[in-house]
């Protein structure tokens, strides 16, 4: 009688035990990404690899307490985003990351007001309308910016200090993503510093770079700076390779680009700003609310030189310039 009722308990145990092994485990927070580029080897390992990096240190691991990442790419096309958000909204997020400025203000225009967002690599976000404040933004949306103050005239110098005997420059943009006017009431300004006169050159789509770079050599220009850019650096190997062909030096804003045909780059630390989006994500999923976690500032600027494309293209990096590099590539 006794080993009859011990027997049952252990069927009864064994069976609860079933139980619990078939109910479904916590749902795993899923979170989506919306980026602005393509989805290359360099992006990954400047982008999407820091972000997993960051959220693993923080304990959050895909396909354990995480849900695989959503990721989304526009590849510099920005009719593309509204599409790729609609994807994404779809899915039930738990939180949504952006990656450059017009993701980043469209999420806010049409995500749920109770969707987290983490805007990644804009620029001023009290500027451009993102959030009213940076210390408390209030509302459903925080990030970092990986924007300086004064980089522009910094990129513009360091072209000065590589070719010293320039007197005119190019500042090639693209003007959906950087308003004309603005650059047409800087630019003088810019030039009458350096001593060297500016020309703003815009660039929509891979359509208008024959045309823009015909203008340039027209004008006799001395050297370029590129203004970071989703459709930019999406297209930046062919880029590269005109700037190399019509032997310009050129100045870009991320070292990436150095690999395809630019001599030097001062930009924000790349990788830093998605390690430190990891960190604010993790501070939402454990219960803090966007809004009241200040919008946060890249720490460190990361100037990169390519001696190899000087050489190629006839210019001599200054000695100088070369001292102060954080990254040498040859």
């Amino acid at each position: 009688m006794r080993r009859r009722t011990l027997f049952r308990a252990g069927i009864a145990l064994a069976a609860g035990h079933g139980i619990a092994l078939a109910q479904p485990s916590a749902r795993k927070p899923r979170i989506g990404f919306l980026g602005s580029s393509t989805p290359d080897p360099l992006t990954l390992r400047t982008q999407a690899e820091p972000l997993r990096q960051g959220l693993r240190e923080a304990g959050w691991v895909e396909g354990q307490n995480l849900a695989p990442i959503e990721f989304r790419w526009g590849e510099g096309k920005y009719e593309r985003f509204p599409v790729l958000l609609d994807e994404l909204l779809r899915l039930d997020l738990d939180l949504l990351i952006t990656v450059s400025p017009r993701p980043a203000l469209l999420a806010k225009e049409v995500a749920p007001k109770t969707l987290p967002i983490v805007a990644l690599a804009v620029d001023d976000p009290v500027k451009m309308g993102l959030v009213p404040s940076i210390a408390r933004p209030g509302g459903n949306l925080t990030g970092v910016s990986a924007a300086f103050e004064g980089l522009v005239e910094k990129r513009l110098q360091l072209l000065k200090d590589i070719v010293p005997a320039a007197r005119r420059f190019a500042f090639v943009f693209n003007p959906a993503s950087v308003p004309p006017t603005a650059i047409a009431d800087l630019a003088p300004g810019w030039g009458q510093t350096l001593g060297v006169a500016i020309t703003p050159v815009e660039i929509r789509s891979p359509e208008d770079f024959e045309a823009a770079f015909a203008a340039m050599a027209k004008d006799r220009v001395d050297g370029i700076v590129f203004v970071a850019d989703p459709m930019i650096w999406a297209q930046r190997a062919r880029l590269g390779e005109l700037t190399v062909k019509q032997r310009l030096p050129s100045v870009w804003g991320g070292s990436g680009y150095l690999e395809a045909g630019g001599i030097a780059s001062y930009q924000g630390d790349w990788p830093a700003v998605f390690r430190r989006g990891a960190a604010l994500v993790d501070k939402i999923l454990r219960g803090a609310k966007p809004g009241d976690l200040p919008f946060e500032q890249g720490t460190k600027l990361e100037l990169a030189v390519n001696p190899k494309v000087a050489r190629a293209i006839g210019v001599t990096i200054p000695q100088s310039v070369l001292l102060q590099a954080d990254v040498v590539i040859e």
